[in-house]
């Protein structure tokens, strides 16, 4: 074992550490705030609700924290033992060439998704039933596993193909190209995923008309906002949780509401939600979004540029030198890299939050906003008291109570 394996199996370790050092934190701030709900919700939520939101967020931690374990000792063995005997049977079926790389990167996923199966079903049928949130049944939930599984299929298999050729026939700027391919399909998804994939799996139905409409409709000339309609899903059909959001582009933009969100909040408050969504088009979050994306894409394609250009790292694990390999290492690798930046991509993301914010509390005002994100929070057992050090790795958004005090400033 030469010192890019060690350094490579020391990230590994050290990101499964600090993963479980945070989650640890997590767990310790919250127990210790949760015999005393915060001050500032002491009017809006009980006791025993912030009791309960703890035990909701003691039991999500503990659950990430074996996942965390399982995951940090599954890098270290697919690299150490797996994936050599995965490497032999995929290659005592499949002749060299592109379709061998294709079908061990599909073998790795396969097994990696029936290796996580057990935390998913634990998550859905034991601790969101536990809390009850989840309200998807065993047909449904297999359903929406098969559905899955076709749609990566069918977007994997042929970008694993372009990946593979461009990078054997084009040897000095298939990474260029990969890249540029890579980035045109996270745009065309944006733009298809409303239209086309989601409602595979939830039933969109055009908002009723009524006063709710009205409103919403004048919100949004308010705005400046144009949309392809409004629509509620089924969402209580797989969980309790409410949300609502808004995707596409240009005359294609879709408003979409969870029909949970409608049942649970005044007509205020769902302008507020809406108010929140409307501001991250104003302020251009998804286009944002979209750069920072290119960016750490561009930063992995070099590190993939680097490692098809040499035999490094295939064999510092005594691996074969086939793309396919090299592939699976370079994933494998950058999966602690990408959780040591995740500070900054969580600043970036709670700027944007917070603009959002103050965009909402301009067009319908500060009150509403509050409201709807105490009950939210109430609502989805969201802990009050997270550990700071652990929101700043994990929280794509602000915590709550920062947010209601900005909109309180």
């Amino acid at each position: 074992m030469n010192l890019v394996a060690l350094a490579i199996f020391a990230a590994i370790l050290l990101s499964g550490a600090l993963d479980l050092y945070l989650e640890r934190r997590q767990a310790q701030a919250v127990t210790a705030h949760r015999e005393c709900v915060p001050a500032a919700f002491a009017a809006e939520v009980s006791l025993e609700e912030h009791r309960r939101a703890a035990d909701y967020t003691l039991a999500r931690t503990r659950l990430a924290m074996g996942e965390t374990l399982f995951d940090t000792a599954l890098a270290m063995i697919w690299l150490a033992l797996l994936l050599a005997p995965v490497y032999a049977a995929v290659a005592g079926c499949v002749a060299p060439g592109l379709s061998r790389s294709v079908a061990l990167v599909i073998a790795v996923g396969a097994i990696l998704y029936f290796l996580h199966m057990p935390f998913l079903l634990i998550r859905t049928f034991r601790l969101e039933a536990r809390f009850g949130f989840n309200r998807t049944t065993p047909t449904l939930f297999l359903l929406d596993q098969a559905k899955g599984i076709a749609l990566q299929l069918a977007l994997a298999v042929p970008l694993l193909y372009g990946f593979f050729a461009l990078q054997r026939f084009m040897p000095e700027y298939w990474w260029i190209l990969a890249w540029g391919g890579l980035m045109a399909v996270i745009v065309a998804m944006i733009v298809i995923y409303p239209a086309f994939i989601a409602p595979l799996f939830n039933k969109f139905t055009p908002m009723a008309e009524g006063p709710m409409k009205i409103s919403i409709e004048m919100l949004l000339r308010k705005c400046g906002f144009e949309s392809n309609g409004l629509f509620v899903i089924d969402a209580s059909k797989r969980s309790a949780h409410g949300n609502a959001y808004f995707s596409g582009f240009g005359k294609a933009k879709r408003i979409v509401f969870f029909d949970t969100l409608l049942e649970k909040h005044s007509g205020d408050e769902i302008l507020s939600v809406l108010a929140h969504e409307l501001g991250h088009y104003k302020f251009g979050h998804v286009y944002q979004r979209i750069v920072e994306t290119a960016i750490l894409a561009w930063l992995a394609f070099i590190v993939l540029h680097w490692a098809f250009a040499t035999d490094t790292l295939p064999r510092a694990f005594g691996l074969p030198d086939d793309p396919g390999v090299v592939l699976m290492i370079v994933l494998i690798a950058l999966g602690p890299l990408s959780h040591l930046i995740s500070p900054l991509t969580n600043f970036l993301s709670r700027r944007a939050e917070f603009q959002a914010d103050d965009f909402a509390k301009s067009m319908v005002g500060g009150e509403p906003m509050i409201a709807a994100l105490t009950k939210l929070t109430r609502d989805n057992l969201a802990t009050l008291t997270p550990d700071r050090l652990y929101a700043v790795f994990n929280y794509s958004h602000p915590p709550v109570p920062e947010r209601i005090a900005r909109l309180r400033g």
